[in-house]
C-alpha cells in the first residue's frame, strides 16, 4: 500500500484517550484493534481525507482495505467503520477550528450579589488565578475580571465544551459554590460575541450606569496586573488591550460619560449648576444622613472637587466608615451627631438631605432665624432635599434666603441626561462594530504568522542549498564581490517571487481580501509546498502543556 509520507501524523493512544473518553470497555477494546492496524490501511481504497486549517493530512493513494473487509464479519466492519468516523470527526473537531476566545461571566444582570461575593476574586489573586487556569487541559490563555458588579474569566480555549467545563468546575472549587448553580446564574459568549461584550463593557455600555467611567480603570487594570504572567497570552492581551482603545475611543467621540444619571449625582450636578463658578471650591456643604444615598451624595461632591464638608448622622458608626473609605483621598469629613442640625445649617451654604425621617427636618420656622449666606454664594442657602417623603418643607419657599430643590426637581435632569446618553451609546455601539472587524483581522493574521514563516524559511533552504552548489562549481578562488554579487541576486529572486504569496496571506484590508480568502490562501499554501508540521496542532498544544506541567526531578 503506497500512503504518502504526511499520513505518518497520527494522534498517540494516550491523545484519543484524552481526545474521544471513551466509556466503555467494547470501545477500548475496539481502540485496541485500531492501534494494532496502521490508521491509513482501513480506509476505503482511492479515499482523500483531508482535514482543514489543520495540519493532519491523510492522502491514501491504494488500500487492501477492501480486501480486508471482505474477511471480516458485517458487525466488525460496521463496528470498525463506526470507530474510524468517530476517530475522524474528534480529529476534525480539534483541528479544523482554532482555538476560541470564551467568556464565562455572572454580572449584576445575571447573578444576585450573594453569588458575585463568593466567586470574586481579589486583584492580588489574578496571577495565582491566570495560572491555574492555564494549567488546565484545554486552557492556553486566561484573563480574570473581577469587580463588584461583575465577576468575568476569559479564556482561550483549546475545545469550547471541554473548555468551559473544566473552568466552572474550578469556579465551584474555588467558590463552593455548587456546579449546578453556577451554570443558572452563568453567561458564555464565544469569539466574536466575546469580543464584543468586553468591548461594550469596556465601553460602560453593560454598566448599571450607562457609560460609568471606573469599569475602564478596571480593564486596564486587567493588562497591568496580567503582564509578565504566564498564561496571559497574546491573544487575551490583545484583546484586553484593545477593549482600552475602543473604551478611550468611545469617551472621546461620544462624551458618554458625562452627565448625571442618578438622584444622588443629579443633586451634587444640580447644586453646582446654582452657585456661581467662582464659588464651587469654597462653598460650605452640609450632608444631613449618611444611609446609601447620603454617602453617594459624598462621592459625587468628592468627585467634582470638594475637599471639606459637614455629615449629620444619627450614629457615628457610619459617618466613620465613609471616612475611612475616603482616607488618602485629601477629604476632610466632620461628624456631627443629629441635635447639631440646626447649628450646622446656620454655617453651610449647601444642605443635602437624605434621611427616612417621616417629617420634615426643616421648616420655615426653622429657617427664616438662619444667618444669610455671603452675597458670593449667590446670597442664596440651597436645600437640595433627595428623600421621601421629603425632609424639607416646601413652606421653606416663602424664605427670602432660602431655595428648595426636592426629588422631582431632579428628575428632569436625570430623564434628560438618560435620553441623551442613550443616543450617545447608539454612537459608542458603531465603534463597537468598529474595533470589533479589526480585532478579528488581527487575530486571523496571527494563524498565517506560523505559514509565513515556514515559508520564507523553506525558499531559505532551497536558497541556500543551490547556492551553495553554485558556488562548489565556480571552484574556491571566487572573489569576495562576486560572492556577495550572487549571494544578493538570489536573495532578491527569492523575495521577488514570495511577494505575491506573502500579500495574499496579510490581513490588511488593503485590497478587500476576506478573512475567509486569507485562511484558503494559507492552506492552499501549506498544501503545495507541504509546510504541515510533523505533529497536529492539537498534538502541538497538548504536548507543550505536558512539558508545562512535568514534575522537577531533583538529581540528587
Amino acid at each position: 500500500m503506497a500512503v504518502s509520507s504526511s499520513c505518518a501524523t497520527k494522534l498517540t493512544s494516550a491523545k484519543w484517550d484524552k481526545l474521544l473518553l471513551y466509556s466503555s470497555s467494547s470501545a477500548a477494546a475496539l481502540r485496541h484493534q485500531l492501534m494494532m492496524t496502521p490508521f491509513c490501511s482501513r480506509l476505503n481504497r482511492g479515499r482523500k481525507s483531508l482535514v482543514q486549517k489543520s495540519v493532519v493530512r491523510c492522502v491514501v493513494v491504494q488500500s487492501d482495505a477492501a480486501v480486508v473487509s471482505e474477511k471480516m464479519e458485517p458487525s466488525e466492519t460496521a463496528a470498525i467503520s463506526a470507530l474510524e468516523q468517530l476517530k475522524t470527526s474528534a480529529a476534525e473537531r480539534y483541528t479544523k477550528e482554532r482555538s476560541s476566545i470564551v467568556v464565562i461571566g455572572h454580572s449584576v444582570h445575571t447573578a444576585p450579589v450573594e453569588m458575585r461575593e463568593k466567586l470574586a476574586i481579589p486583584e492580588a489573586e489574578w496571577p495565582r488565578a491566570i495560572r491555574e487556569l492555564c494549567s488546565l487541559n484545554h486552557i492556553e490563555e486566561a484573563a480574570v475580571l473581577s469587580t463588584c458588579n461583575r465577576m468575568e474569566i476569559y479564556v482561550v480555549a483549546l475545545s469550547q465544551q471541554r473548555g468551559v467545563k473544566e473552568v466552572t468546575e474550578w469556579m465551584s472549587k474555588t467558590s463552593g459554590i455548587p456546579v449546578s448553580e453556577i451554570c443558572q446564574h452563568r453567561f458564555l459568549l464565544y469569539n466574536k460575541d466575546a469580543t464584543e461584550h468586553l468591548f461594550e463593557v469596556s465601553a460602560g455600555l453593560d454598566s448599571l450606569v450607562l457609560g460609568e467611567g471606573q469599569i475602564l480603570a478596571q480593564v486596564k487594570q486587567v493588562v497591568k496586573v496580567g503582564q509578565g504572567v504566564a498564561g496571559f497570552g497574546r491573544n487575551i492581551s490583545g484583546l484586553f488591550k484593545h477593549a482600552i482603545t475602543v473604551g478611550k475611543r468611545v469617551r472621546t467621540e461620544t462624551n458618554i460619560g458625562a452627565g448625571a444619571v442618578s438622584v444622588s449625582s443629579a443633586a451634587v450636578e444640580l447644586a453646582f449648576m446654582k452657585l456661581p463658578e467662582s464659588s464651587h471650591a469654597t462653598a460650605r456643604m452640609l450632608v444631613i444622613g449618611a444611609g446609601k444615598m447620603g454617602k453617594l451624595v459624598i462621592k459625587h461632591l468628592v468627585a467634582k472637587g470638594c475637599t471639606k464638608m459637614v455629615v449629620v448622622n444619627r450614629s457615628e458608626e457610619k459617618v466613620a466608615a465613609i471616612q475611612e473609605e475616603m482616607k488618602g483621598k485629601g477629604v476632610e469629613i466632620i461628624y456631627k451627631p443629629l441635635p447639631d442640625m440646626l447649628s450646622c445649617a446656620a454655617e453651610a451654604d449647601v444642605i443635602f438631605t437624605s434621611t427616612a425621617s417621616e417629617t420634615p427636618l426643616f421648616l420655615k420656622e426653622h429657617v427664616k432665624d438662619l444667618p444669610p449666606v455671603s452675597a458670593e454664594i449667590g446670597g442664596l442657602r440651597l436645600f437640595v432635599d433627595i428623600s421621601v417623603p421629603r425632609n424639607v418643607g416646601s413652606c421653606v419657599n416663602d424664605v427670602e434666603s432660602a431655595q428648595v430643590y426636592n426629588v422631582d426637581d431632579l428628575k428632569e435632569v436625570v430623564a434628560a441626561n438618560k435620553e441623551d446618553r442613550l443616543r450617545k451609546a447608539m454612537e459608542a455601539q458603531a465603534i463597537v462594530t468598529e474595533e470589533i472587524k479589526q480585532f478579528e483581522a488581527w487575530r486571523a493574521s496571527l494563524e498565517t504568522v506560523p505559514t509565513i514563516k515556514k515559508l520564507r524559511a523553506y525558499a531559505e533552504r532551497i536558497r541556500a542549498a543551490e547556492l551553495e552548489k553554485c558556488f562548489s562549481k565556480m571552484g574556491d578562488d571566487i572573489p569576495k564581490k562576486t560572492r556577495k554579487a550572487v549571494d544578493d541576486l538570489s536573495r532578491g529572486i527569492v523575495n521577488k517571487l514570495l511577494h505575491g504569496p506573502m500579500q495574499h496571506l496579510r490581513c490588511d484590508d488593503s485590497d478587500g481580501r476576506t478573512l475567509n480568502d486569507i485562511l484558503e490562501n494559507m492552506h492552499a499554501l501549506n498544501r503545495m509546498f507541504s509546510l504541515e508540521s510533523d505533529l497536529s496542532l492539537v498534538e502541538q498544544k497538548i504536548r507543550a502543556k505536558v512539558e508545562r506541567t512535568k514534575p522537577v526531578v531533583n538529581s540528587e
